[in-house]
């Protein structure tokens, strides 16, 4: 009789003192209050300060020169920003044995001169900017040079309107370094970025790319050009090779005292390719150059008219 029923309970009888055990010893755990809870004074839960961190007012006693107001990094909304957590400390890492120390400059992390390598400051910054223009930084040709983010960029003392850069805009920033390709912005043919229709960023990116020259798109300085320059970018029927080589074989994209941003004047500019022609091979041979048509107005150019390129079925010749 017994048996048949324990064989009716089946495995019910283990199950349920499993069951009775696993709830025996829930009861018996003590509660603990959360690690990132504490309650305060008045009765109601505030976050605990973590371990090692003072918290951005103790910084300010000292650093009120340092604040941040103003800035993107003072965005609480936006959990990303050092307002939504440590503060200061956030970049800074925790100021508890500095403030312990008497200010001690050991003891936190500092990126003027004498702190933070520039490897180790670019670490810090890309903790968070680290996707959009910024995901190529690493390896690329300002960060191989030891470049780091504060190099241009100044959290609590930027002096443009966007960007937080160091200087007053981007063409002051890029002549502290880049300054044989900010004087020629000053001739008179150059990229419209005195006054203001372009900046150095439309064309480079300069957190880094997968192309040369930190360009922004494209594979190649033909392609960043053609971008703009559409009517430029061909397939043609005949191709001119300098045009298929690069846009910068002609042209200086920074500027030029030449016109239409020629490296040189034609006929010579041509003339370095073209020594074997018809025509006369310089154009000091008083002898053989028989019209000024090839020395002045537009030189070779005057016949041989799209010089980019022809799509013309007698074409080959680039005079249409």
């Amino acid at each position: 009789m017994m048996a048949r029923f324990r064989r009716s309970l089946g495995p019910a009888v283990p199950i349920a003192g499993a069951l009775a055990m696993w709830i025996l010893a829930v009861a018996t755990v003590p509660a603990e209050t959360p690690p990132a809870v504490a309650t305060a004074a008045g009765g109601a839960a505030a976050p605990a300060q973590a371990s090692g961190y003072v918290g951005q007012d103790t910084c300010l006693t000292c650093h009120q020169d340092q604040a941040y107001e103003g800035t993107a990094h003072a965005r609480a909304a936006d959990a990303r920003t050092p307002a939504a957590t440590h503060g200061c400390e956030s970049c800074h890492g925790p100021g508890e044995e500095h403030v312990n120390g008497g200010g001690d400059a050991s003891k936190i992390r500092r990126f003027t001169r004498g702190g933070a390598s520039p490897a180790e400051t670019s670490d810090t910054c890309t903790t968070c900017h680290n996707r959009g223009e910024h995901a190529l930084w690493k390896g690329s040709q300002h960060e191989g040079r030891d470049l780091t983010c504060t190099t241009c960029h100044s959290v609590h003392n930027p002096q443009s309107e966007a960007k937080q850069l160091k200087a007053r805009d981007q063409r002051a920033l890029c002549a502290t370094c880049h300054r044989d390709k900010i004087a020629k912005l000053d001739r008179s043919g150059h990229m419209p970025v005195r006054e203001g229709k372009l900046q150095c960023t439309t064309c480079h990116n300069v957190h880094g790319t997968t192309n040369v020259r930190l360009l922004r798109k494209g594979d190649s300085v033909a392609e960043l050009c053609t971008s703009c320059h559409a009517e430029k970018r061909g397939p043609y029927l005949w191709e001119h090779p300098p045009s298929r080589d690069g846009c910068t074989t002609c042209h200086d994209p920074h500027g030029s005292a030449n016109e239409r941003m020629l490296v040189s004047k034609p006929p010579i500019l041509c003339q370095r390719c073209h020594v074997h022609t018809r025509h006369p091979s310089t154009i000091y041979d008083a002898g053989a150059v028989q019209t000024s048509a090839r020395v002045y107005a537009r030189s070779c150019v005057t016949c041989h008219a799209a010089i980019h390129g022809s799509n013309h079925p007698s074409g080959q010749r680039f005079v249409r």
